[in-house]
């Protein structure tokens, strides 16, 4: 390679923000056209005309309007597409304004005309990394014509001349289904005209509600349990928090079984962020229909409160001050122990943050009279985090926070408050003191290893000499008295007792040694008749031999 060339040097690290870059901010799930149509311009719908001439006018429209176009290239079928747009403005408007236009046989052709416009396969997210909090999400192309049609279908939804008898014979549950798959598109405009229409239809269908709502619950456990994303859970949960609204009571056990087992269950979710606030009312609006399932729910927050992300324990605390908003006392006293060995630890928790919002709790009246009236037993439990942050904790702000507190605890109560004080310092003094005592004890044990250490191995040397020295001495007294054993050993025969001796010795058996000295020790007679038995059995082996 020439000096000359230059070549780029490329960040690998880099590479991750360059393709997020270049994305494009729109995308479509039309690729092509539906049919290859020329549209024709059609008169205008006017109200005064001839019914029958006028349905026949709508419905042509109406099929004019099923034809699709491709938004991906802008400078295609631009007549076809400003046809059409014309159209749709025409039929919303006539929908709107005009009287009896919405005949029998009109209905499966607005179904029609909404299915072919609606209803597609969504195209997977051009961005893997797509992460909704940070990156913009890509937009329908086809949005000019896709707001139209949802306008068309929420005006003949909401047109006093909509029947509901004869809309559920095209509006049923197959139809339901295909607008709930649409919920998943990463376009927002579309989400909340969404959320619009399936609201309508679940006010204006009765035998559909049963079937909307279990759909959902579907929806919720398949994003739980096994895929973790899907775009419209906040626009779901927003529905359900007025269809909760609208509950009567006493609450069915299948709307109580939906609170536990799948509201509850979607605060483990990582993206909660994005659909918290809404979750947060519907758990509220719970609790404000039916005050017993309070205990239930804050068990469950506690049960999923975050370990290692701080956003989320944020979010739950803002969440637990709702419903401490709408608690009755009587089933504050039920959750208020392990609640506030919770807000104890997040008290103590070193992110700021964290530490601050469960310090803001203080600043709301309804919770303050609740604390206040049950303080004997949240104050012993809040007063030791409170009290050693006061001391330890990084950020001023915390520790300020932190000395209005404990200045609260002590107009509330300030006999207890002193006992408490000096509980916690006697507590901390035996603590200082177990601390001393054991650092003082491993001190001990260190000296004393040191100390073995070094006359471990002049002991051991001691102890064998002594050992070999006493049984050689029995060995040489029993030769004395019996002259056999004395000329076997002179033969150069065996001994058992000095084979005995010599292994005893060794410095890799102390229990032999301890018995060699034992037996060193042993009355003369005793060795006597020992040493005779061996001499005996020596005898015997030599005659066999």
């Amino acid at each position: 390679m020439s000096s000359g060339t230059f070549v780029d040097r490329i960040d690998p690290f880099a590479k991750r923000s360059l393709k997020k870059k270049s994305k494009k901010s729109q995308g479509s799930s039309r690729y092509r056209n539906s049919q290859d149509v020329e549209l024709q311009q059609l008169p205008q719908l006017k109200a005064d005309c001839s019914s029958l001439e006028q349905e026949e006018l709508f419905i042509r429209k109406l099929r004019q309007c099923c034809v699709s176009f491709d938004f991906m290239d802008p400078v295609s079928d631009l007549k076809g597409k400003e046809i059409k747009r014309a159209a749709l403005n025409d039929l919303s408007t006539y929908i709107t304004h005009g009287r009896g236009v919405l005949t029998e046989n009109v209905y499966p052709e607005i179904i029609r005309m909404i299915s072919c416009n609606l209803f597609r396969t969504l195209p997977p997210s051009e961005n893997p990394d797509f992460d909704p909090e940070e990156d913009d999400p890509t937009l329908e192309a086809s949005w000019p014509h896709l707001q139209l049609v949802y306008e068309v279908f929420l005006r003949f939804l909401e047109s006093q001349d909509f029947q509901a008898t004869i809309g559920k014979r095209v509006i049923d549950q197959k139809f339901v289904l295909q607008l709930l798959e649409l919920f998943d598109s990463e376009d927002p405009r579309e989400r909340d005209f969404l959320k619009t229409v399936l609201h309508r239809i679940y006010g204006k269908f009765l035998g559909l509600r049963a079937f909307i709502r279990k759909q959902i619950n579907n929806i919720f456990l398949r994003f739980i349990y096994e895929t973790e994303h899907f775009n419209g859970v906040g626009e779901l949960l927003e529905i359900l928090g007025s269809i909760i609204n609208g509950f009567a009571l006493p609450l069915k056990a299948e709307h109580k079984q939906f609170l536990v087992k799948v509201l509850l269950p979607l605060h483990k979710v990582k993206c909660l962020s994005l659909y918290h606030a809404q979750l947060a009312y519907c758990i509220v609006q719970f609790l404000e229909k039916d005050a017993s399932l309070t205990e239930p729910v804050v068990r469950g927050l506690l049960k999923f409160w975050p370990k290692t992300c701080s956003q989320k324990e944020v979010m739950f605390l803002g969440e637990i001050e709702e419903i401490l908003d709408v608690i009755d006392p009587p089933q504050f006293v039920k959750i208020q122990e392990p609640l506030f060995r919770q807000i104890a630890k997040c008290v103590s928790s070193p992110h700021f943050q964290v530490a601050e919002r469960a310090l803001y709790l203080w600043n709301n009246e309804y919770a303050m009279s609740l604390i206040e009236e049950n303080n004997a037993v949240i104050m012993p439990i809040m007063f030791p985090a409170l009290y050693r942050i006061s001391k330890e904790h990084w950020n001023q702000t915390i520790v300020a926070l932190v000395y209005n507190v404990l200045k609260t605890f002590m107009e509330m109560n300030s006999k207890l408050f002193d006992e408490l004080t000096a509980s916690y310092k006697a507590e901390r003094q035996k603590e200082k003191k177990r601390e001393r005592d054991r650092e003082e004890l491993w001190k001990k044990l260190h000296d004393l290893e040191i100390s073995r250490g070094g006359s471990g191995r002049s002991r051991q040397d001691s102890l064998n000499s002594t050992s070999t020295g006493s049984l050689q001495q029995s060995l040489n007294s029993s030769q004395h008295h019996n002259p056999l054993l004395h000329q076997q050993n002179n033969a150069g025969g065996p001994n058992p007792i000095q084979s005995s001796a010599i292994s005893s010795s060794s410095p890799t058996n102390n229990s032999s040694i301890g018995g060699g000295i034992s037996s060193g020790g042993a009355t003369l007679a005793n060795q006597q008749q020992g040493i005779a038995a061996n001499s005996g059995a020596g005898v015997a082996i030599s005659a066999t031999k």
